[in-house]
């Protein structure tokens, strides 16, 4: 049961809750819990029964998705105020299809799927918030699909880059390791590293450790080798 106040505020202020009257509203709060994860943990694993959906509220997590193949390949890094697996509430999907671990200890809120559902089918409006961040993230994994399968290695790592820019207002913070963002990108690690001081070299980006800024951006939004 969640009956912590700044927690349940923070549920509050997310779009999957915030047109919910407050009787409903606190009948999820009766069904949720607050989860702490330490940096390394598993919240669950790729086949583990979806019966859940999660917001964090502090820390980082990944999703990941291990291929036929073996390779361990990233999906998504999960940043505070973001909810994840709630789009398996609708697919009719049993099983995660990814695995969700804490990049940096964590602090989240669980969340009961099927109460949660049927909630929302007494909530017309709510429903209709949640198929708008549905698409928004569908918008997103299309630009995601552009990235991995447009151009050779090189345009990959430059798309991306360009993106991450986009979105850290100026400065990338790689903050997964980077066997997990070649991975997303369909590529080796050692070509990922060699792209990068290739483009550091071109004087098209500054790195220093874990920190990238971009110098030229329209010349690398047409980079290609």
């Amino acid at each position: 049961m969640l009956t912590d106040c700044a927690t349940q505020a923070s549920l509050r202020q997310h779009h999957l809750f915030d047109r919910l009257p407050e009787p409903l509203f606190q009948e999820v709060c009766c069904l949720a819990n607050h989860r702490r994860l330490e940096a390394g943990s598993a919240l669950f694993h790729q086949g583990d029964t979806a019966d859940r959906f999660y917001l964090l509220l502090e820390g980082q997590m990944t999703l990941t998705r291990v291929l036929p193949e073996g390779q361990e390949k990233l999906v998504e890094v999960i940043a505070p105020g973001q909810s994840f697996a709630e789009a398996l509430l609708f697919s009719g999907a049993r099983h995660y299809p990814v695995t969700a671990s804490a990049f940096k200890p964590s602090s989240l809120v669980s969340i009961d799927g099927a109460h949660y559902r049927r909630v929302l089918e007494e909530q017309p409006k709510a429903c209709l918030e949640l198929l708008g961040s549905l698409s928004v993230r569908l918008h997103q994994r299309l630009n995601e699909i552009d990235t991995l399968t447009l151009g050779n290695a090189s345009r990959r790592v430059a798309r991306y880059l360009c993106q991450e820019q986009e979105a850290g207002n100026g400065h990338i913070q790689l903050c997964v390791p980077k066997r997990l963002i070649a991975s997303q990108l369909g590529i080796q690690p050692e070509t990922f590293s060699r792209i990068l001081h290739r483009l550091i070299d071109a004087g098209l980006i500054a790195m220093e450790r874990r920190v990238i800024r971009v110098l030229d951006r329209p010349s690398l939004a047409n980079y290609h080798e």
